[in-house]
């Protein structure tokens, strides 16, 4: 009975002292710490035991750091893990400090780390300072000052600015800036044609504004890639416009014609009117004694001499003396 508590006891020891080791090779990463020492970049024990107390990767941070030593940078580990907890990519930001340095680039840990948490591509941008980026444009629509249409692509030769990249603005911009300045030059040119013989003034125009300033991008050329003639816009304004007076020639026209109608109604009321009162007049006049029976047949002779010559020529008229409605 002894015996068997006896081995149940140094079983039990025996698993804590496992459990501790684990969880004291947990805490402490042996083979990191070895790793650190053998590259000349040393970390101490209670660093990394620091690291998993606060919940920060070792290994991210003292890969980083051996690869920084090894390139010829001094990065601090407090730096690494103040960028760490920051949301900000460790390795990416060394890795584009040892492509920076290589290439002569200078480039400090804070700049490199501002650049990464403004959410752009640090490596990326070191990149681009090396080797320069090619935007095109999109197909760019302008009308030159003799109405004709043109249509130009171009590509912008940049670079990426390291200085200018926390807060500078982004490609999008250049694009936009790039197009205006391609419909600014081409409406000012007077005519399409001189466009079409020297595109390179397009290039030399849009230069000479300083477009890169305030992004992030120093741009070292600009290539007008194709230029093709579109529609002739002006043409096609002088014609809508020409319709256009027409139509209110046409709606004045129409007005004056509308008012001569009922002008020439009002007339023939007018005339019907007086027609109307020559039968009153002239028994007034038989009342009075101004008119007698032989005056009243002559003038019926003389309407209806006058309906029978009008008759005889092929006129119109009415034969009661008045012209028909």
């Amino acid at each position: 009975m002894g015996t068997e508590t006896e081995v149940f006891g140094s079983l039990g020891l025996l698993f804590v002292v496992l459990a501790a080791l684990g969880f004291l090779l947990f805490l402490i990463p042996i083979p990191l710490w070895i790793a650190a020492w053998a590259s000349n970049a040393y970390v101490g024990l209670l660093t990394l035991i620091g690291m998993r107390l606060r919940r920060v990767p070792p290994g991210t941070i003292v890969n980083a750091r051996i690869s920084s030593v090894k390139a010829g940078l001094e990065i601090s580990i407090n730096d690494l893990e103040a960028h760490f907890l920051a949301g900000g990519d460790v390795e990416r930001v060394v890795n584009a400090m040892i492509s920076a340095d290589k290439a002569n680039i200078p480039m400090t840990f804070k700049r490199a780390a501002a650049i990464d948490l403004a959410g752009r591509d640090v490596l990326e941008a070191v990149q681009m300072s090396v080797l320069p980026k090619v935007i095109e444009t999109p197909r760019i629509t302008a009308v030159a000052m003799d109405g004709i249409q043109l249509i130009a692509v171009s590509r912008v030769t940049a670079r990426a600015n390291i200085d200018r990249l926390v807060g500078g603005a982004g490609e999008e911009t250049v694009i936009a800036r790039v197009g205006e300045g391609m419909v600014s030059t081409i409406g000012s040119s007077a005519t399409h044609k001189a466009v079409l013989e020297n595109p390179d003034n397009i290039s030399k125009h849009i230069l000479g504004k300083g477009l890169d300033a305030g992004t992030a991008f120093e741009i070292l050329s600009i290539d007008i890639a194709d230029v093709d003639v579109g529609q002739n816009i002006g043409a096609k304004l002088q014609i809508d416009q020409a319709n256009a007076d027409k139509q209110i020639a046409q709606a004045k026209a129409e007005e004056r014609r509308a008012m001569a109608v009922a002008l020439e109604q009002e007339m023939r009321a007018r005339v019907v009117e007086a027609e109307a009162e020559v039968p009153k007049a002239m028994a007034e006049a038989f009342r009075q004694g101004n008119m007698g029976i032989m005056d009243y047949y002559r003038m019926k002779n003389v309407q209806a001499d006058t309906a029978m010559r009008d008759s005889i020529a092929g006129g119109e008229d009415d034969p009661s003396g008045g012209p028909k409605p």
